[in-house]
């Protein structure tokens, strides 16, 4: 990036197709001088480590499923734009005939990892501790046709440390509801030849341990799960994930991106189902392969940092800064190929209300489209650096 001196004056018409008065982006990532891959943690939360293939969902699962994109915490810190969308899709889901009298079926056997759920911090002891932090993963198992019929919950803290089970005896009341009660928990960590029983004294609870589970939705496939607890609480589960949320899993942990994006671009070429347009609107940045460097400024000028919006042949970065102002960078767009665009940004400034303080700096690179399907974008840009953005609602736009 090169900089270029600049006349500077108090006041300055920074160019403006974005709207004045817009909410704040988010709070901007601390930096630090160490090299580390720029991340900000995304949500929804997501899945089978375990899978092998691509997992196919119909079009009303599939709704679902992108309504979830960008959900933190399944459930915690969720706008009522996106719980109105999950809502929808479920309802259209339940309303259809998935499998009938899910309980008697093989399908609903099995681990499953908890997507979303309505009530995240109020429903069980797993739950309230566990649920809303997306750095755990979430699971359910089911199994009914055994001599001893169960229903556990799960939380799974890492390969290197180990999971919390607690588990219930469960019956079958119906086609779709099981009744169970808890009656044991243990922590399995990696480094103890033993298990470490969970304080809860379940027998002193009485009904508090008891409770029942509806399943108001089972896949044909026997991939995804909606039900419904006695506690008033929707869940949506899956089995198997396709590679986007198995995308933003990996960009949670930080393990495996790279690998991630391979297998997303890979699965979606091979089937053309991809956007080749970069879309308009407001894209907040989820990871970026670029190491961090010294410079602030720079980071915020390459994209690296907070909010970018397209918008008529334009780009635009936007990062909130300290007391109020907020470094603001707009420059071209041109189509170059398929699925390339020239970029040059060139505008420049510190916006503190009505005043902006000019910024003599310049950036024009290739930008790359390897991906897009209207809710996560991967491009590669500037120095050859790679790119995972989600787009936001445009109330959100800067």
């Amino acid at each position: 990036m090169a900089l270029k001196a600049n006349a500077m004056t108090p006041t300055y018409l920074h160019r403006s197709f974005f709207t004045p008065h817009t909410p704040s982006l988010p709070p901007i990532k601390r930096y630090h001088r160490h090299h580390t891959h720029i991340r900000l943690r995304c949500r929804s939360s997501l899945v089978d480590e375990q899978q092998k293939e691509v997992v196919s969902f119909s079009e009303p699962e599939n709704s679902l499923i992108d309504a979830l994109i960008g959900v933190q915490g399944r459930g915690r810190s969720v706008s009522s734009q996106q719980l109105s969308n999950v809502e929808r899709a479920v309802s259209v889901l339940e309303g259809l005939e998935g499998v009938r009298d899910p309980t008697n079926s093989s399908l609903i056997e099995g681990r499953w990892q908890l997507v979303f759920t309505t009530r995240p911090g109020t429903a069980s002891i797993i739950q309230r501790t566990f649920v809303g932090v997306d750095f755990f993963s979430v699971f359910q198992e089911i199994f009914l046709r055994t001599n001893d019929p169960r229903v556990s919950n799960i939380v799974k803290f890492s390969d290197a440390i180990g999971e919390l089970k607690v588990e219930a005896v469960a019956s079958v009341k119906d086609g779709k509801r099981i009744l169970f009660q808890f009656d044991r928990a243990a922590f399995s960590f990696k480094f103890l030849p033993f298990k470490v029983p969970y304080p809860v004294p379940f027998k002193l609870l009485g009904d508090e341990a008891k409770g029942w589970l509806d399943t108001t939705y089972l896949s044909p496939s026997g991939n995804l799960r909606i039900s419904r607890g006695n506690k008033g609480t929707t869940f949506v589960l899956q089995k198997q994930t396709e590679a986007r949320q198995n995308l933003l899993l990996a960009i949670s942990t930080d393990k495996g991106v790279e690998e991630a994006i391979d297998k997303l671009i890979s699965e979606n070429q091979n089937e053309n189902k991809f956007e080749e347009e970069l879309l308009e609107g407001g894209w907040n940045m989820l990871w970026s392969s670029q190491m961090e460097t010294d410079s602030w400024i720079e980071n915020a000028a390459n994209g690296l940092m907070g909010m970018q919006v397209i918008k008529n042949g334009q780009m635009k970065f936007g990062v909130d800064m300290l007391l109020g102002l907020r470094f603001s960078m707009i420059g071209s767009l041109v189509k170059s190929g398929d699925n390339t665009y020239d970029v040059t940004m060139d505008d420049a400034a510190i916006i503190g209300g009505p005043f902006g303080y000019p910024l003599g700096m310049e950036s024009r690179f290739k930008l790359q489209l390897l991906y897009n399907d209207g809710k996560i974008r991967i491009t590669r840009g500037y120095n050859n650096i790679l790119f995972v953005h989600l787009r936001v609602a445009e109330s959100k736009q800067v």
